[in-house]
């Protein structure tokens, strides 16, 4: 296993500076088996992602344009956002503007952090809503 491989994910999860727990829903590891078959860096993007990204709006609680809360009638908690800003070194050039999208469910007095989905806004244009209900709606 690479240390930086999608595999190594749930593992590497426990050695991110990251104050919140990290918990991957199952098909958030499928999306990301798939995505790196086209994207190779993307284990390590998705750790600097964490450690930096999240770090800074969760930990620090700085604003970051890149991460929108989306609003759901039927879930009150916990929060959910989606990350609009993905740095990929697999698309050299783009920045943080690379078209991949992270969503995720923020628990605040639990410190912890649940990531739902991955995916390249060139295979789908939105976040799967059926599959944010079937683990948050209240």
């Amino acid at each position: 296993m690479k240390l930086y491989s999608i595999e190594a994910l749930p593992i590497l999860s426990k050695s991110i500076k990251l104050n919140h727990q990290l918990f991957f829903v199952p098909e958030f590891i499928s999306d990301s088996e798939q995505l790196v078959k086209s994207f190779s860096t993307l284990g390590r993007d998705l750790q600097t992602f964490l450690e930096t990204s999240l770090k800074v709006f969760h930990d620090l609680e700085l604003e970051n344009d890149g991460i929108k809360e989306l609003e759901f009638n039927n879930i009150k908690t916990p929060k959910i956002y989606k990350a609009k800003k993905f740095a990929c070194q697999s698309l050299k050039g783009k920045g943080a503007n690379t078209g991949i999208k992270v969503i995720y469910a923020h628990h605040p007095e639990e410190k912890k952090i649940d990531l739902i989905e991955i995916y390249f806004e060139g295979d789908k244009q939105e976040e799967d809503k059926n599959r944010i209900f079937r683990y948050y709606s209240n």
